[in-house]
This record gives structure tokens, sequence and C-alpha cells, in this order.
């Protein structure tokens, strides 16, 4: 058994499913992280084993917190990796792997977790994500995925072609369950540029729609689309006070609406420059 985790619970769980949700890696509008939550608290877990992150976090990076009270510091909270269990309200088991993404280590993370999935049977693995895109807030939210085979990547929708893009862990696990020929995908919502600092409920939504029609496992996503009703509002009465922002807006839409007519991903008008000046706005009215 590797030393890099303990195990703290043996549960009782058929073939279940991975998700991976970690902190630390491109999370545009909180998609990802919005969505676990709402995963986590529609069902109880238990918690089945805790990483060591001494070994695998720089804690300047990630600093625990220190709670004070009235001059006395009466403890530290510390970040965890964990792995947990539960099952779905549809009877579906289910592991969460959790926490902040490691700073090190990453091979030997990945054979670790490698080792806990294949003990514990696990089915299938997917990951959540969300990144900023060339996309409107005015159009629907749309997928794209990383698998480990085609079939996968068809089933979501993908970005054609060759792309070298820096990595994230959860890419060096899907590698890795590549190799022990267990399916693995990796969802992500495209988020646009200029409300990726922000919260952007309807990627989540989509996020939690994606992983039922790949598993069957449902979620009440009512709150989180009520959320994100309320963004779009926001954003259109933003852009709707500057005539040359609601004008990028439109050659944004222009852009998506084409690309339905063509695969995902095809090269689209400068996107990143038309989101440039609208992202500047938009912040600047968050100040």
């Amino acid at each position: 058994m590797s030393d890099l985790y303990g195990l703290a619970g043996r549960p009782d769980v058929h073939e279940p499913i991975l998700i991976v949700t970690l902190e630390g890696w491109v999370d545009a509008g909180l998609g990802a992280g919005a969505a676990l939550a709402a995963l986590l608290g529609s069902l109880e877990t238990e918690l089945v084993a805790n990483f060591d992150v001494d070994s695998l976090l720089d804690h300047r990076a990630r600093r625990p917190i220190v709670r004070i009270v009235d001059g006395v510091n009466t403890g530290l909270m510390w970040p965890e990796i964990q792995v947990r269990s539960g099952r779905s309200a549809g009877g579906r088991d289910l592991l969460f792997l959790v926490g902040p993404e490691p700073d090190h280590q990453w091979r030997a993370f990945c054979t670790a977790v490698a080792e806990l999935s294949g003990a514990f049977g696990v089915k299938q693995v997917v990951g959540l994500g969300a990144f900023p895109a060339p996309v409107p807030h005015t159009r629907s939210t749309r997928l794209v995925s990383t698998a480990t085979s085609t079939e996968l990547a068809h089933r979501v929708g993908f970005i054609p072609g060759t792309i070298d893009v820096p990595a994230g862990v959860q890419a060096a696990l899907e590698r890795q369950f590549a190799e022990l020929g267990v399916p693995a995908v990796g969802l992500w919502a495209r988020v646009p540029h200029y409300a990726a600092a922000m919260p952007y409920p309807e990627a989540s939504v989509v996020l939690l729609e994606g992983l039922e029609q790949l598993t069957g496992v449902s979620v009440d996503t009512s709150e989180l689309r009520t959320a994100a009703v309320s963004t779009r509002q926001r954003l259109d009465e933003l852009v709707a006070n500057s005539e040359e922002h609601a004008a990028l807006v439109h050659q944004l839409e222009a852009a998506v609406d084409a690309e339905t007519e063509r695969p995902l991903g095809t090269t689209i008008p400068s996107g990143d420059e038309l989101a440039a000046e609208l992202e500047r706005f938009l912040r600047e009215e968050n100040q």
C-alpha cells in the first residue's frame, strides 16, 4: 500500500464512480466547485482515505488556518486531500477525490489514487472543471471533454485538432487510468472570459447535467438554475450600459452561433481580443 495515504474506512461499494474535483487548477466561474458542493450536499458521505498533505502540499502556498480566541492559539485547520464515499439518490455508489491539487509527487499521487480505486473496484472516473472561453453569457453554456477514449470524447463533445496546454493533475490521473483500462473523462464547462472571476452558476448546472448523462447520477439543480438567471440578468444590465461592450457581445454571439454549424473548437474570429475590453469593463464595475 502507498505511504501517501491512510485508510479511514472500508465502505461496502459496488463498481463505484470516482468523481474528481481538486482545487487549485482552473475553475472559471467556480463551476466545478459549486457543482461539487451540490453533489456533496445531496447525500451523506464518509471518509475513506486521507492523503499525506505534508508530502504533497506546499504549506506556504496553501497555509493552514490558525484559530485565535482572545489571544490564545486554539489550533490549526490544515488543508486535506481526501477520498470520501457516498450513494446517490438513485442508489449508485460514488467515491469523491476532493481537496487541493497536490504541489508535489504527481506521479506517486496518481499511482496511489489508482491503487485506492482498484481496491474499491472503481468502474469509471469523471473529472469536473470549467475554463474561460471566448463565448457570450447570452448563449447556453456548452461542455467539452478530455477523455481516455474516442467514444467518451464523442459522447460529450471535444475540441478537434491537436492542442498543447498546461496540465492539471486531473490530466495526469486520466492518463494513469487509461493505462489501467479504466474509462475516464473530464467534463469542462466553457465560461465567458469576462465572467470567469465571478460565480457563474450555469457552468455548474451544465456540469451536473453532463454527469447525469454519462452516469445516471442526478442532483437537484433548482437553486443553481435560479442563481444562473440572476447572474445573467446582472450581466445583461452591465453590458446594456455600454454600446461598445454590447457590440463586443454581439460579435461573440455571431461567432458562437456560427460554431454550432461546425465542430466545437474550430477557430473563431479573435475571441480573446473581443472579450478583453468587456472583461476589463466588468472588472472595473465590480471594484
